[in-house]
């Protein structure tokens, strides 16, 4: 096990963190110093492709060591060769987040091999976009989603959380969605199962708020990677992996509570401000859009 001794120049409460966050970035913008990142362990699941890919090139680029997890070895394998030619640092773990024991076998050999992980980025994660009329007689569709979505990235999470405590720091990114605050139709399954991981990592920096061990909730929208490929009405929309995985790495950097986008602050206020309103333009919007060819299975998609 790693007897690493932690950094002691960091904030040891996030009480202040926002506006420390916001001079650090300018000084480092100003005088050329180096990320927060350098020399630190940053986890990333479903670093096989999307988002998780880009931002394992984007950490490895600000001088961390970056351990890529994920189902596909092939494919981490490839991340892991493209990350050491740039110069960076990687390694790979495959791991099933659907799988409690696989989950914990992680943990168990991170723990071993880094002594603690510094940085927890939970991206891994599947999407369905369906209407419930079409789930009647699918509730697996719900048991998918939390098992990849929710229950994985918690017992992942609360594994190498006594390791962050003892050491004093620790940050976690959880992947969520914009459908959080918008509650979007079709995607009841999805958002659910994103909305519980956003509440854990709400309480989890509440409760660990004095050991330093914070936790950044990202409402990211839509996304252009291979999830969104089903679904024909989002070809060409969103921005890239790459410029998510770019405020990914802000988000390890400076450790904000929340990531949002406008339109998602916008339509949570309406939520609240006009309840009836807001489900008015929603159910309006879900008449419009048809469920895809995928949905009603007759297209490959989730099944």
């Amino acid at each position: 096990m790693s007897t690493r001794t932690p950094r002691t120049d960091l904030l040891r409460t996030p009480l202040l963190q926002s506006p420390r966050a916001r001079v650090a970035r300018l000084t480092r913008a100003l005088t050329g110093a180096p990320s927060p990142l350098v020399g630190r362990t940053v986890l990333v699941t479903g670093a096989s492709s999307g988002i998780g890919e880009a931002t394992a090139h984007a950490a490895a680029r600000r001088g961390a060591r970056v351990l890529l997890a994920a189902r596909r070895e092939a494919e981490l394998a490839r991340v892991e060769q493209a990350i050491r030619a740039e110069g960076g640092e990687a390694s790979s773990y495959v791991v099933d987040m659907t799988d409690g024991a696989s989950v914990d076998a992680l943990v168990e050999r991170l723990l071993d091999e880094h002594g603690a992980v510094d940085y927890v980025v939970n991206n891994a994660g599947r999407s369905i976009r369906r209407s419930l009329e079409l789930t009647h007689g699918r509730l697996h569709d719900f048991d998918r989603m939390m098992a990849v979505n929710f229950l994985g990235p918690v017992r992942l999470t609360m594994g190498l959380v006594p390791a962050m405590r003892a050491q004093r720091f620790g940050h976690v990114v959880n992947i969520v969605t914009w459908g959080n605050q918008i509650r979007a139709p079709k995607f009841a399954a999805y958002i659910a199962s994103k909305t519980a991981l956003d509440v854990f990592g709400r309480i989890l920096g509440r409760e660990l708020f004095f050991d330093n061990v914070t936790c950044t909730n990202m409402r990211i929208a839509i996304v252009q990677t291979p999830m969104i490929g089903p679904t024909a009405e989002y070809a060409g929309r969103g921005e890239t992996a790459e410029e998510c995985a770019e405020r990914v790495v802000r988000a390890l950097e400076d450790r904000p509570i929340t990531v949002d986008g406008t339109f998602g602050t916008f339509y949570a206020a309406f939520n609240v401000l006009a309840p009836r309103l807001s489900d008015l333009v929603m159910a309006s919007a879900h008449r419009r859009e048809p469920d895809s060819p995928a949905a009603r299975g007759a297209a490959p998609g989730p099944r």
